[in-house]
């Protein structure tokens, strides 16, 4: 199933595997359960870069090759700080996580579409929990699950890693063949595929200038089963095809 920015458009296609037997529902956290027109993630991308220009003296461009030099490296900043000059992670997701949710508008029908899905709901971030926490907070929806499994839970190991999956499955309990995946980025869906989730590509309305054009890009892969615009009217799209 695609879904458009308007929910009142669906392009039904031949699905790969659809939603009828899911009880486990998995969403990232960051440009997944908000638009990226709340501005949260260039703030956190900006206090990594201060973090590095901090800790080692130099200036902004500097700073950001190194970062850029960290994620290739690593996946993360956070791990090739920690590999390669032991920096306390907690440190840096407190400082990374300092920034400004005024812009984050609180999602109410988002609430209620994640509230009427059957089952389990579970938040899967690469950021930490308290940041979680605050954004969904803010969106009025963390009520809405279960639990947040977090970078920490993760032992700093970032997504896309397979056994950062694995250790979130043994952790909750959750059988893969019964449980979907909503990611913004399409390589994180690669594994949950592979593990035999309904995986949900969420791509942004319009391009967003703070990320990399490969990263928001609409891809069409094996591993990318339904692809949406708009997250809140896909969720009340299957609640409608359950009732059907």
């Amino acid at each position: 199933m695609n879904v458009d920015a308007r929910p009142d458009r669906i392009e039904t296609v031949p699905p790969r595997r659809g939603f009828a037997h899911v009880d486990v529902w998995i969403f990232d956290l960051d440009n997944t359960l908000y638009p990226h027109e709340s501005r949260l993630w260039p703030q956190v991308d900006a206090r990594i870069t201060l973090f590095l220009q901090e800790m080692f003296g130099i200036d902004g461009m500097s700073a950001r090759a190194l970062q850029k030099y960290y994620y290739e490296r690593y996946g993360t900043t956070l791990r090739g700080l920690m590999d390669e000059h032991a920096v306390s992670p907690h440190d840096f997701l407190d400082f990374a996580h300092q920034i400004d949710l005024s812009l984050l508008d609180p999602a109410p029908r988002l609430g209620t579409a994640i509230a009427a899905l059957p089952g389990r709901k579970l938040i899967l971030t690469n950021g930490s929990r308290r940041h979680a926490q605050n954004v969904a907070g803010k969106l009025g929806i963390l009520d809405r699950f279960e639990e947040i499994f977090d970078i920490v839970a993760a032992d700093f190991v970032a997504k896309p890693e397979a056994r950062t999956y694995d250790r979130f499955l043994e952790k909750h309990d959750v059988d893969p063949e019964r449980a979907a995946m909503f990611e913004d980025i399409a390589k994180n869906l690669v594994v949950p595929d592979a593990l035999g989730m309904t995986t949900v590509l969420v791509l942004p309305k319009s391009p967003d200038p703070f990320r990399d054009a490969h990263e928001q890009a609409a891809v069409e892969a094996s591993h990318v089963h339904h692809s949406t615009t708009d997250l809140t009217g896909f969720l009340e799209a299957i609640e409608a095809a359950r009732g059907v």
